[in-house]
C-alpha cells in the first residue's frame, strides 16, 4: 500500500511522535509512506503533470527519516490553515491560477478535484490527516468524494467532537500548569493581580484544567461570561486572604464580559477563524481601573505550544498511529480514532462535523465563584471529560 500523511492547522506536541508510530508500522507491513509538507497546502501546491518541480511538497518518510523526530514538538511534515475547498486567491499556485478565476467579489473556490487528482496521480491508497475539525472535516469530505481518508484528531484545545482526548491536550496543560506556578514569584514578590491569558477559542477546557491544577485563584472560561465588577470583588478578597498578598486569574482567549463579545482581530483564515486574544489585556485594565492594584499581565501564547511532548502525548501519540495502521490492514477506512471512557475506539471519518465540545458548566464549573469545580469525581475519566 501506498500511504499518505498531513498535519494541518497549529502545532501541538505529540504530532511526531504520532508520525513516527505510522511509518514504522505501515513500513513493517511493507507499505510505502508519503508526508505532504505544510498541511492541505501540500497537495493544493503538488503538480501532476510536474512531479519533478513539485518536491518541495513531498516528504518521503521510512523509518530512518522518523527514527529521532519524536523526541521533538511540532511537526517534521510542517503545517498550514490552508482549506482546499475554501482556497483564496493568494492560496492558488501558479500553475492553477488559469483553472480557477475567482469572479468580482467571491473570496474563495473549492479545489476539492485538484486535491483528488494528485492522490490519484500519486497512486495514495489512503491518505491520513491529523488535525482539528477544521482538517478534519476536509478529510471526510475526501473520503466521500472517493479518496479513502483515517483522521487523527489533534488539538491543546480538546475540543473535537467525538473523542474524549485531542494530542497535544496533556502537554498544554503541563506547561500551563509550569508557567502559572512560575509567574507566581513575581506576582507576590510586587503583591499584584496576576492576569494570565491561554489559548482556546470558544472552548474553555484548557483554562479550567490548568485553573483546577495550578489553583487559580479565578478562571473565566468562554463558555460563561463574566460580570467584571463580581471577577474584581472576588480577586480584592483572594488577595487580601493570600499571605503573600497577590491573587492570580486565568482567562480563555475565547472569554467574554457579560453584554461584550469575544476579543478578535486579522485577516480571518481559510476556515473563517479570526485570531484569537486581548481579553487577558482588557481584564487586566478593568482590574485596575476598578480596584487600583497593579496589574501583571502575562499571555502564555505559544509558549504552551512550545517543547517535546509529555508522557502521555507521547503514549497517545503512539497508539493513535499504531491503530490506524491496524485499522487500515483490516481494510476499515473513513474513520476518526478516538478515545471515550479511557478507551480506545474509532468513530466515523465525519463525526468532528455533527457536534461541537464544550465545558460542561453544570458539572464542572461554579458560575458564581468563576473557579473550577468537579461536582463528582467517582466514575470520571482520568481529564474528567
Amino acid at each position: 500500500m501506498h500511504l499518505g500523511i498531513l498535519t494541518g492547522g497549529g502545532d501541538v506536541p505529540g504530532l511526531n511522535p504520532t508520525i513516527k508510530a505510522v511509518v514504522n508500522e505501515a513500513s513493517a507491513r511493507g507499505w510505502k509512506v508519503t508526508g505532504f509538507r505544510r498541511g492541505w497546502a501540500g497537495p493544493l501546491n503538488y503538480n501532476p503533470d510536474d512531479p519533478e518541480g513539485s518536491q518541495e511538497w513531498l516528504m518521503p518518510l521510512d523509518p530512518l527519516v522518523v527514527r529521532t523526530i519524536d523526541r521533538m514538538g511540532g511537526t517534521v511534515l510542517r503545517t498550514s490553515r490552508t482549506k482546499p475547498s475554501k482556497a483564496r486567491p493568494k492560496d492558488i499556485p501558479d500553475f492553477l491560477k488559469s483553472k480557477y478565476t475567482f469572479a468580482e467579489g467571491q473570496a474563495t473556490t473549492d479545489t476539492t478535484d485538484h486535491i483528488l487528482r494528485v492522490l490519484e496521480s500519486l497512486k495514495m491508497d489512503c491518505l491520513v490527516a491529523i488535525g482539528g475539525d477544521d482538517t478534519l472535516s476536509y478529510a471526510s469530505r475526501l473520503h466521500q468524494e472517493g479518496a479513502p481518508t483515517m483522521c487523527i484528531p489533534k488539538t491543546m484545545d480538546n475540543d473535537v467532537f467525538g473523542t474524549d482526548y485531542c494530542l497535544g491536550f496533556s502537554t498544554c496543560i503541563t506547561r500551563s500548569v509550569e508557567f502559572l506556578t512560575l509567574l507566581r514569584t513575581p506576582a507576590g514578590s510586587h503583591e499584584r493581580f496576576l492576569v494570565v491569558e491561554l489559548f482556546g477559542r470558544n472552548s474553555g477546557e484548557s483554562a479550567l484544567i490548568a485553573g483546577y491544577l495550578a489553583d487559580a485563584d479565578r478562571t473565566l472560561i468562554a463558555e460563561v461570561p463574566f460580570d467584571m465588577e463580581r471577577v474584581a470583588e472576588l480577586m480584592i478578597k483572594d488577595r487580601a486572604r493570600n499571605p503573600s498578598n497577590y491573587a492570580m486569574v486565568l482567562v480563555s482567549e475565547g472569554a467574554m464580559m457579560e453584554g461584550g463579545r469575544i476579543i478578535q482581530s486579522g485577516e480571518a483564515d481559510a476556515y473563517g477563524h479570526q485570531k484569537l486574544g486581548g481579553i487577558g489585556e482588557m481584564v487586566g485594565a478593568q482590574l485596575k481601573a476598578i480596584t487600583g492594584v497593579d496589574i501583571m499581565n502575562q499571555s502564555l501564547a505559544y509558549l504552551v505550544r512550545a517543547g517535546a511532548p509529555d508522557s502521555i502525548d507521547l503514549m497517545v501519540g503512539r497508539n493513535f498511529g499504531t491503530k490506524t495502521i491496524q485499522l487500515i490492514e483490516e481494510g476499515r477506512m473513513g474513520l476518526m480514532v478516538a478515545i471515550q471512557d479511557g478507551k480506545y475506539v474509532t468513530q466515523p471519518a465525519d463525526i468532528s462535523t455533527k457536534g461541537v465540545r464544550r465545558v460542561d458548566i453544570d458539572a464542572m464549573y461554579d458560575v458564581e465563584q468563576y473557579r473550577p469545580r468537579i461536582k463528582k469525581i467517582s466514575g470520571m475519566p482520568m481529564f474528567l471529560r
